[in-house]
């Protein structure tokens, strides 16, 4: 199974949410990377999703787009991003690893290449916020050829208020590791999280979903995230987290004091 798969499975058994944390790799500074991944980790962290620097992250608010083009101007390409992950593994054989990104960086590796690369890194899951799940198909082919034996690497959808049912069906229908719920329609970090709208959608979403669903946007601190648990199945924390890292004397420790709060308000 895959770690994601592996993961869910045992936060059910327990009866515990999934805290989903993001990260820019390089971000705030390319030597931090890592040790924010294993701080993370520590703290209560149960899937890390790494961003991959992106000159034109179009899903992304001012927060996030900042953090990517520091990273961008420090070098942190796609393949220092594998390097975070395969250095991460050394330690942490078990936590999870989604890179979230966009298309162009991968297609210019074509998405064979890509694939192989990121299963051997030690990735479990892609999110490509610009991947339309109706031209997906190129990518599923090569996420379950290349995986590592006998797991494959997953393609994680999203879903958002906006999504028709039919569209829905068909996510529901492809959705591996976790779907991805946008809570909101609009960039990541914006303060307009309706979470009684919110709940509602992400109801009727997981009655219908074979795998998780993880609420994303707007989640910025305890209260926002044990909120939007009482429906989801876990929760992404973004925008925040970038924010509370950048300019930290001591990026780990600033990501264990960010992230512990919201694991406690997500298991009490």
């Amino acid at each position: 199974m895959n770690r994601i798969d592996i993961r869910f499975d045992q936060l059910k058994a327990q009866g515990r949410k999934a805290l989903v944390p993001f990260i820019t790799a390089g971000d705030p500074s390319l030597e931090a990377t890592v040790p924010v991944m294993h701080a993370l980790a520590e703290a209560g962290a149960d899937v890390i999703e790494l961003g991959v620097p992106f000159s034109d992250p179009m899903a992304d608010g001012p927060t996030i787009q900042r953090s990517s083009e520091r990273a961008l101007a420090r070098g942190a390409g796609l393949g220092y991003v594998l390097d975070c992950v395969r250095s991460f593994r050394e330690r942490d054989a078990d936590t999870p690893v989604v890179l979230m990104g966009y298309l162009n960086p991968i297609e210019i590796r074509g998405p064979g290449r890509f694939a192989e690369e990121a299963a051997r890194a030690g990735v479990d899951g892609v999110l490509l916020v610009d991947l339309p799940p109706e031209e997906a198909g190129e990518f599923r082919t090569a996420f379950a050829a290349h995986g590592l034996a006998p797991p494959p690497l997953h393609l994680i959808l999203l879903a958002s208020p906006t999504t028709s049912d039919e569209r829905l069906a068909l996510l529901c229908e492809q959705a591996a590791g976790y779907l991805y719920y946008v809570s909101f329609a609009g960039v990541t970090g914006a303060d307009r999280l309706d979470t009684v709208a919110a709940t509602g959608r992400l109801h009727a979403i997981r009655a219908h979903s074979k795998v998780p669903v993880a609420a994303g946007f707007g989640i910025k601190d305890a209260a926002s995230a044990a909120a939007m648990a009482h429906e989801a199945d876990g929760v992404v924390v973004g925008s925040a987290l970038v924010a509370a890292l950048d300019g930290a004397g001591d990026p780990a420790a600033a990501a264990t004091a960010f992230l512990r709060p919201l694991r406690a308000a997500l298991d009490a």
